[in-house]
């Protein structure tokens, strides 16, 4: 799908690479619903773009937030892209969660994801073609120590692209998976900054990513992994995970030495 074409909803859209991408949609010509619950930079945008962009406040993991944004995609008239950029990470062992941890971050980058979508399905389903893209990532495909919920979460998210594109293969509705590496967001803290450089894992720019998930988007890419030797560890924990254990047993003690000392 051509950019200039998109009329996009975006989840996330004032995280760091959900900003980035608002900005690469705009240049190429999209315009744009915007849903976010820190909205005051998205507000700005569409103030300096009278007439591509339309800004929603509501927070998606609850019934009042999804009713807001299906009202609103209502009155955007005519949806053909849906971009689930929502989520949010937290790096601590599993024994460091608490139970209402675990609940909103599965809360937020599955059900919420997941409840949404169906919402706005039938919408999308009214437009001669339309896109679904889920925003996941590497540890979709790797179970990484320290982050196990948030492994969890996209490997669900995964799953769920999967069996959407299955379900919809008789359908002009096309869903797209796109998984970036580590990125230079405020998703990752400085404990995590600092052991990615301690690990020497590379991270990409938001502005980077976006653009590549600007390209997934006009080549209609069903999977999208970014990144090397990222992309070669994917393709390894599918054929030979035992392989990508013992290299991850030996990243072990860092992680666990940042981990422990992180709040």
């Amino acid at each position: 799908m051509q950019l200039s074409e998109c009329r996009a909803l975006i989840t996330g859209a004032s995280g760091g690479i959900g900003q980035a991408l608002v900005e690469h949609l705009l240049a190429n010509g999209a315009r744009l619903l915007l849903v976010g619950r820190q909205v005051d930079v998205l507000r700005l945008l569409a103030q300096q773009n009278p007439g591509r962009i339309e800004v929603v406040e509501a927070d998606i993991t609850s019934r009042q937030g999804r009713d807001a944004v299906a009202a609103a995609a209502q009155r955007f008239g005519g949806l053909n892209t849906l971009i689930n950029a929502a989520g949010v990470n937290r790096f601590c062992l599993l024994e460091q969660h608490d139970e209402q941890d675990l609940a909103e971050l599965i809360g937020l980058n599955v059900t919420a994801t997941l409840q949404l979508t169906q919402r706005l399905l039938p919408l999308l389903q009214q437009q001669g073609r339309a896109l679904i893209v889920n925003l996941g990532s590497t540890f979709g495909s790797i179970g990484y120590p320290g982050f196990s919920a948030y492994c969890a979460s996209k490997f669900a998210l995964r799953g769920f692209s999967e069996a959407l594109r299955r379900e919809l293969a008789d359908t002009q509705v096309k869903v797209l998976y796109f998984a970036p590496r580590a990125t230079r967001t405020p998703m990752n803290d400085n404990t995590v900054m600092a052991m990615n450089t301690a690990l020497k894992v590379a991270m990409d720019e938001p502005r980077d990513v976006a653009a590549q998930l600007a390209q997934a988007i006009v080549r209609e890419h069903e999977e999208s992994y970014l990144g090397w030797p990222e992309k070669l560890f994917v393709r390894l924990n599918s054929l030979l995970p035992r392989l990508v254990d013992q290299a991850l047993r030996k990243q072990l003690p860092t992680i666990l030495r940042f981990a422990r000392r992180h709040p």
